[in-house]
């Protein structure tokens, strides 16, 4: 099937609200239209094949992978994100490719060590600069990858930027992986915290037990299913008052008894001082930068550098600046 038919069954068949890839309000720079992909599907493809997305299979979600082999990293979170977007998407009649396109590339700008190592850089670019996940995914698409960018769609940078924050995508699609996002990570942080002994099936909050049942694909069963009857035929994406009221007791649950428990901060605080002695150490040795690094203030430079490192690189790093090799394990 070729693109044309493609974009017409899209007109034909998706909801008057979708977005519709012959109608994408287009790229940075325009590009001549493929034969056989729409706009959307181009955009996955890119955000597929590219470095960033490589890399995030060995970033940390929020157990360190090295713990076992079944805990979630950052691309298996992604893979969960563009999975339930997909079908979220799907029983709206949206456009499955657009909001897959937006969950494959919405974390391309996490940092190693989870939101941690987020919160650490934020602070060494500070007062001159801010740093956000959301933000760097954006600039990784648009300059940071292979030098230029993957030049992608408006719709699909701006659901990357816009997947958290206050400010909705434009695009229902996008609004599609807002909730996606949050979904995915409670469940699949209940799941790992399960599997590693932090936490037990008697210690999950039981208010809303008769709505999510009591199993993973339960919860994500009714949650999405919620999503879908709420926002069906609509102009908007929401949750119903109970779905809303039910995730956000499991989010609020998981920052009371997962993420700040003494285990997790400890590995935190671990992957912070590695963070930490490698962005000093570039803005003190900028010329160790590679020159693939944009030119710019050094501290963006040293940010977009370290940022991009995966937890095993920036690990490897540290050791082959700071540790003696007569000193390693």
């Amino acid at each position: 099937m070729k693109r044309e038919d493609l974009e017409k069954r899209e007109e034909q068949m998706l909801s008057p609200y979708a977005a519709k890839s012959a109608s994408s309000r287009g790229r940075l720079t325009a590009v001549p239209p493929c034969p056989l992909r729409t706009e959307f599907q181009r955009d996955r493809d890119r955000i597929i094949h590219s470095k960033s997305f490589r890399r995030l299979k060995y970033k940390t979600q929020v157990f360190l992978p090295g713990g076992s082999d079944h805990y979630r990293t950052r691309l298996t979170h992604t893979l969960e994100v563009a999975q339930i977007g997909r079908t979220i998407a799907r029983g709206l009649n949206l456009n499955e490719d657009l909001t897959e396109a937006i969950g494959l590339g919405h974390d391309l700008g996490h940092t190693p060590f989870g939101h941690a190592g987020e919160r650490l850089i934020d602070s060494l670019v500070r007062p001159e600069y801010t740093f956000r996940h959301n933000e760097q995914s954006l600039r990784i698409v648009d300059v940071l990858e292979d030098g230029k960018g993957l030049n992608l769609t408006e719709e699909v940078r701006d659901g990357i930027l816009r997947h958290t924050g206050d400010e909705p995508p434009f695009t229902l699609e996008g609004q599609v992986i807002c909730f996606a996002d949050r979904i995915a990570y409670v469940n699949h942080d209940i799941d790992d915290a399960l599997r590693s002994g932090f936490l037990a099936e008697e210690d999950l909050p039981g208010d809303y037990l008769d709505f999510l049942g009591k199993t993973h694909s339960s919860r994500i069963n009714a949650l999405v299913s919620d999503i879908i009857e709420t926002s069906e035929g609509k102009a908007y994406v929401r949750q119903s008052d109970t779905g809303s009221a039910a995730l956000q007791q499991l989010r609020s649950f998981l920052f009371d008894h997962l993420y700040r428990l003494p285990q997790v901060r400890e590995e935190e605080e671990k992957g912070c001082g590695i963070l930490k002695a490698l962005f000093l150490y570039y803005e003190d040795h900028p010329e160790q930068i590679p020159s693939t690094t944009p030119k710019g203030p050094l501290k963006i430079r040293v940010k977009d550098y370290v940022a991009g490192m995966t937890d095993k690189f920036a690990e490897e790093t540290y050791l082959e600046l700071f540790i003696p090799k007569s000193c390693r394990f």
